[in-house]
C-alpha cells in the first residue's frame, strides 16, 4: 500500500460527500501514486492508495457499483461493443471519431483502459449533442468559419447538461479536455477550421484541483543514480530525469528515433501528448551510446527498442512496468518524497525544476553584461543582443551543469 490516508468513517457519508472526499483526496492520492487519471480507476488502486473503504459503503449504504459511483464522478462505463459503440446515426462523425480513437491507439502508447475512458467520454458527448440538437453532425460545420458562432452555442448547450449532470468540476474539466482534444485532431488533419471547444472553459466557473507538483531534488536523483546496478536501468533513470520524458515514451523508446551524430543530437517523436516534438539529448548520450552497443551485440535479432520485451505483442515494456521499476529503485536508494515512494512523474518533475533553476543561472550570469548596458534587466541582454544560436548554446550549458551535478558524473559536454 502506498500511502493510509486518516480514518474515516465512510457509512456516515452521503453520497455527495462521497463525491467531494472523491474529488479532494482520492484523485490527488491516486495521481501522487503515479496513477493516470485519464484513466477509469480500479478498485486494486484504490486499495493501493488506502481508499478501498468506499466499495463498500456504496454497495451498502447507496446500493451502487463502483463503476456506477465512477460515472457519477465523470468515468463512464465501457461503450456497447457493437459495430456502433457511438449509437449516433451520423456516419461521417462515426468515421472521424473512429479514426480518432485508431490515432489514440497506435500513436500515442496509451494503456488501453485510457483509450476505453476517453472513447466513453466522446460518445456520451456525441449522444447528448444528439439529442439536444437532433443530429449528431459534429464535423460539416467545422470547415466554414463563419458557422463558428453557432457551433460554440451548440456546444455550450451540451456542456451545460454536462454541467448540471457531472458532480466534480475535475470530472467536467476531464470531458471538456477530451472533446476538445478531438478536434483538435480534426484541426491537425485539414478538416476543420477551428476548435469550437477552445474557449468554453471560460464561460464556466469550474475549479481545477491544486496539482501537487512534488519533485525529486537533485540530491534525491543522484541517490537513486548512484545505487543503481544494471546500465537499462541507468538508462532508465536518465530518461525520465535527464531528458524529461513521460514514461510511455520511454517504454517504447526506438533507436529510430535517436539522432545521435548531429551537432543537436536529440530523439525526434512522430507523436506526443502535445504533438510532434523533439527533445535534446542535452546529457547522458554516452549511456545511451553503451546501451545501444549492449543491446547489439547481446541479441543480433533485436527489434530496436531500447527497453525490449518478448512477452509484450509490441515488442517493448509498457508504462506500467517503467514505474514500477523506478518505484523498485527508488525504495532500493531509500529515497522517499513527503514520506512516499516517489512516481516516475517525479522524475519527469525534477526535469523541469532543473530547466527553470538552469534559466535562472543563466540570467544572473547575464547580470555583468546587462549593467554594462545601462540595463537592470539581464533578459534584455538574452533577448536582444544573443543571437538564437548563442542563446541555444548557453542554455544548454547551464542545464547540463545542473544535470552534471545532479547525476555526479563527467559525462561529456553536449552543448
Amino acid at each position: 500500500m502506498i500511502g493510509v490516508p486518516e480514518h474515516i468513517n465512510w457509512s456516515q457519508k452521503s453520497l455527495d460527500e462521497l463525491q467531494h472526499v472523491w474529488t479532494v483526496d482520492i484523485e490527488p492520492a491516486l495521481e501522487r501514486a503515479g496513477y493516470d487519471l485519464d484513466s477509469r480507476p480500479t478498485y486494486q488502486q484504490l486499495l493501493d492508495v488506502g481508499y478501498g473503504g468506499i466499495c463498500y459503503t456504496l454497495r451498502e449504504h447507496h446500493e451502487l457499483t463502483l463503476l456506477e459511483f465512477l460515472a457519477r464522478v465523470g468515468y463512464d462505463e465501457d461503450p456497447s461493443s457493437d459495430s456502433n459503440p457511438w449509437d449516433i446515426d451520423d456516419e461521417t462523425t462515426i468515421n472521424e471519431l473512429n479514426a480518432y480513437i485508431r490515432t489514440l491507439d497506435q500513436r500515442r502508447n496509451l494503456a488501453e483502459s485510457t483509450i476505453t475512458t476517453k472513447r466513453s467520454r466522446l460518445a456520451t458527448y456525441a449522444r447528448l449533442y444528439h439529442d439536444i440538437h437532433g443530429s449528431a453532425d459534429l464535423v460539416s460545420r467545422l470547415t466554414d468559419l463563419e458557422s463558428q458562432p453557432d457551433e460554440i452555442e451548440r456546444i455550450l448547450a451540451v456542456f451545460d447538461e454536462l454541467d448540471r449532470d457531472l458532480e466534480s468540476d475535475a470530472s467536467k474539466l476531464r470531458y471538456l479536455g477530451d472533446v476538445s482534444q478531438f478536434y483538435e485532431h480534426l484541426q491537425r488533419r485539414g478538416k476543420a477550421a477551428y476548435n469550437p471547444a477552445a474557449t468554453i472553459e471560460m464561460e464556466y466557473g469550474w475549479q481545477r484541483p491544486e496539482p501537487d507538483n512534488a519533485a525529486l531534488s537533485s540530491d534525491q536523483v543522484r541517490q537513486i543514480y548512484d545505487a543503481v546496478d544494471e546500465s537499462s536501468d541507468e538508462l532508465l533513470i536518465l530518461a525520465l530525469c535527464a531528458w524529461g520524458l513521460r514514461r510511455n515514451e520511454v517504454a517504447a523508446l526506438h533507436v529510430s528515433q535517436l539522432v545521435l551524430e548531429s551537432e543537436d543530437p536529440h530523439i525526434h517523436f512522430e507523436e506526443r501528448k502535445n504533438g510532434p516534438g523533439t527533445v535534446a539529448l542535452i546529457y547522458g548520450r554516452k549511456t545511451l551510446v553503451d546501451r545501444l552497443d549492449v543491446l547489439g551485440a547481446s541479441d543480433r535479432e533485436w527489434n530496436g527498442y531500447l527497453f525490449p520485451s518478448t512477452a509484450a505483442a509490441s515488442g517493448h515494456i509498457v508504462g506500467e512496468t517503467v514505474q514500477s521499476r523506478f518505484q523498485r529503485l527508488a525504495e532500493h536508494a531509500d529515497v522517499y518524497v513527503r514520506g512516499k515512494t516517489p512516481t516516475s512523474k517525479m522524475g519527469r518533475r525534477f526535469w523541469y525544476t532543473t530547466y527553470l533553476e538552469s534559466q535562472t543561472d543563466l540570467l544572473e550570469n547575464l547580470d555583468a553584461i546587462a549593467a554594462d548596458q545601462g540595463s537592470s534587466d539581464p533578459s534584455v541582454v538574452l533577448k536582444n543582443y544573443l543571437s538564437e544560436e548563442e542563446r541555444r548554446q548557453y542554455r544548454r550549458e547551464f542545464m547540463r551543469n545542473r544535470l552534471a551535478a545532479a547525476f555526479d558524473s563527467n559525462e561529456e559536454c553536449l552543448c
